[in-house]
């Protein structure tokens, strides 16, 4: 379970052998001294339980700079799901999974690329740093974030949120999807560490 005084995220996919356990490690190694403020664990809703990350998945993950591709797949349970602060999933239909598991997940489980695009619409006065502890920011972030669902305009295509499924297809899928999910986990780990933000939702090294 997510120790006291950290703030609790969760990756899930579909078998948390590709894209979930790259999130994480892409999202941990983002946020660089404040790490230990965090933890960071993965989960897949029907899990190859006990199997490593996919062999390029894990080469993915070392070249974007994830870090350690040590990996063991295990299954979601409400129990997981009930310790965390924040939820990432890969698409839409694996949030509605968690949110079927547990209901009150609704408010703090998101897809990776909608979080970062929530975060995004942000005032910068809210991203900004004030006075608060990491895990305090972090769910503040959360609640800011949900706030904003079903007030933004609709993307013009829906799974523009999602983050496809690379298993048993091509490098050039696992590229495509590292890609996303590198994108949307640099501006996740910004946010949650108070990273100055600058115009066009991007944010600098502050």
């Amino acid at each position: 379970m997510v120790p006291q005084n950290t703030f609790g995220v969760l990756t899930v996919c579909t078998g948390n052998i590709a894209r979930s356990p790259l999130t994480q490690q892409l999202l941990l190694s983002k946020l660089h001294g404040a790490a230990s403020q965090f933890s960071v664990t993965s989960a897949g809703t029907s899990a190859v339980v006990g199997s490593p990350m996919t062999r390029q998945a894990a080469a993915l993950s070392i070249r974007l700079g994830g870090g350690s591709t040590d990996h063991v797949a295990r299954a979601v349970t409400a129990e997981i799901v009930d310790s965390v602060d924040l939820v990432l999933t890969a698409t839409r239909a694996h949030r509605s999974e968690i949110v079927a598991l547990l209901p009150r997940a609704s408010r703090y489980t998101f897809t990776v690329r909608q979080f970062a695009r929530l975060l995004d619409s942000l005032d910068a006065s809210i991203l900004a740093p004030v006075q608060e502890s990491i895990p305090e920011r972090g769910r503040r972030l959360v609640v800011e974030a949900a706030a904003q669902r079903g007030f933004l305009p609709p993307l013009a295509q829906a799974s523009d949120d999602d983050v496809e499924d690379p298993f048993r297809l091509s490098d050039e899928v696992y590229d495509r999807v590292g890609s996303q999910i590198d994108r949307a986990t640099a501006q996740i780990a910004a946010a949650l560490v108070g990273k100055r933000p600058v115009p066009g939702g991007i944010f600098d090294g502050a």
